[in-house]
């Protein structure tokens, strides 16, 4: 191993120009072999070339990405596959009444909302490689069952226990991905990841379609396949996850001792001078939650959600929109699939963009413009044409925006068990706007859905005005505190190190992300 001589922990932030010099000061022997291996505690004393740090980031990444984008596509699917059942005759055969559908709709996301904080406090405490591969196992095996409901009571509990198992999933997968990647990193690993949920939105639709050419198999009609063959389809992929996935970098096998240390080390300072704190109280719940950006952001994912969960309702729905314009199923179905292919260029071309340039506000801006700029066209008297225009432009808004979303919040919060919090607030909300907006729908506003565009009009306009407040805001915070801490340097005030792990985003030293 290469050494150097130490420098402070501010010099995990230097640019790569040919030698990343990735160094800190050695521990005491009593406290530089925490790892299993005996290897160093994240505080390497090491040089790393550009070319050895990209290794190391691409080696994780064909560890991590593949079976996190396989679990959370299945994730779309079994949570949109109930709008391809109603195709198929979910709600004669159950002989669903006025709103029946829609409370089914709505329950999912109750139990999703009750579930979401808990469950991102637990992946710390139980291993990632168990706890996720094990949503994914346990919701596959409910969607399995949802295939046999035979009463709109069962439904409903399906649908709850649904919402139930995969509440801990999305908040767990983006609270897992930040404590991997640095922060101007991570926006991207979650594009691909929510990528291949967009995919899931162009292919169900037609997976579903010849899945129900076994209606009548075994008595059980097309509806019934969807749920079953999809939900066995998950399961086998949670069994995979299980041999695969790994858990947290200090105890990543397929990396070396010196690349795990380097990896810790960065993480550790990415967000802080002195690191972050790891170690889990009560505290940390209530600055999570009583943090104004967390409820600022998670009002921006709510809005975004409410924009995009109208898709997965079968009473209004990008596919719904198509037949609408005069074509058979079998072409509608085919023209679903053109505007979430773009959609998935575009949530990872805007994710590499924004990492790039370490900013999400205005990718979060241009998302809510492009729904903007779709629901006016779609309340319109325009043509079929133009109107399919504006599907494309909701559909890539509210998947592009989305990323970034998740990604401002991560990077604004300092602390592993605060932004597992945050984060499951911010999902929480999100799950809110999936209950609005699987009742703003209705089947007697067919075929123009007029009431329904307005408010998702008026939500995208609310949007556009609330992120800007929410820059100016970081904007005046981030420079008083330049401004106090050249006041403080000069007059030689100090804290201690732990003093400001403690204080984590509310540091002097600390920079909101815009």
């Amino acid at each position: 191993m290469a050494q150097v001589a130490p420098v402070s922990h501010s010099s995990a932030s230097a640019k790569e120009t040919g030698v990343l010099q990735v160094v800190a000061q050695a521990q005491d022997q009593d406290t530089a072999s925490d790892l299993p291996d005996g290897s160093s505690n994240g505080d390497p004393t090491f040089v790393l070339s550009t070319q050895q740090e990209n290794r190391v980031w691409n080696t994780i990444d064909k560890r991590i990405v593949p079976i996190i984008t396989a679990i959370y596509l299945m994730s779309f699917v079994d949570k949109g596959n109930i709008a391809n059942a109603k195709l198929q005759g979910l709600v004669t055969q159950l002989e669903l009444m006025g709103n029946e559908y829609n409370i089914a709709l709505t329950m999912y996301f109750v139990s999703y909302c009750l579930c979401t904080i808990p469950a991102n406090l637990l992946l710390k405490k139980v291993r990632p490689s168990r706890w996720l591969p094990g949503l994914a196992i346990t919701w596959g095996t409910i969607t399995t069952l949802m295939g046999l409901v035979k009463t709109y009571p069962q439904l409903v509990g399906a649908r709850i226990a649904l919402g139930a198992a995969e509440a801990g999933l999305s908040s767990g997968i983006f609270y897992y991905m930040t404590m991997w990647y640095p922060r101007y990193m991570v926006q991207y690993r979650i594009g691909l990841c929510y990528g291949g949920a967009t995919i899931a939105g162009a292919f169900s639709g037609l997976v579903a379609y010849g899945i129900a050419f076994m209606s009548g198999t075994a008595g059980l009609l097309g509806w019934s396949w969807i749920f079953i063959l999809e939900g066995i389809v998950t399961v086998l992929v949670g069994l995979v996850a299980l041999l695969v996935f790994v858990d947290l970098p200090d105890s990543a096998r397929f990396l070396s001792p010196d690349e795990r240390a380097y990896v810790i080390y960065r993480k550790k300072y990415d967000n802080s001078s002195v690191g972050e704190e790891e170690h889990f109280e009560v505290r940390h719940i209530l600055e999570g939650v009583l943090d104004w950006q967390v409820w600022a952001l998670a009002m921006v994912s709510c809005v975004n959600s409410i924009c995009v969960f109208f898709q997965f309702i079968k009473s209004y729905s990008a596919l719904t929109l198509i037949s609408n314009f005069g074509y058979n199923p079998t072409i509608s179905q085919l023209l679903s699939v053109p505007p979430y292919a773009a959609a998935t260029i575009a949530v990872i071309t805007w994710a590499i963009w924004s990492d790039r340039v370490q900013m999400r506000s205005p990718f979060v801006f241009a998302g809510y413009a492009l729904m903007l700029v779709s629901f006016a066209i779609n309340i319109s008297h325009a043509s079929a044409g133009v109107k399919y225009f504006g599907t494309y432009l909701a559909i890539i808004g509210g998947y592009a925006a989305f990323p970034a979303i998740v990604s401002w919040l991560g990077n604004n919060v300092v602390g592993h068990y605060k932004r597992g919090v945050a984060l499951g607030v911010q999902l929480l909300f999100g799950s809110l706007g999936g209950v609005i907006a699987s009742n703003i729908y209705h089947v007697r506003d067919a075929p123009l859905y007029i009431h329904g565009h307005t408010i998702e009009l008026g939500v995208a306009c609310g949007g556009l005005v609330l992120v800007p407040l929410i820059v100016l805001a970081y904007s005046r915070i981030n420079a008083r505190r330049g401004v106090a801490q050249r006041s403080e340097g000069s007059e030689k005030t100090e804290l201690s190190e732990a003093a400001i792990r403690r204080l984590g985003d509310r540091a002097l030293d600390f920079r909101y992300t815009l």
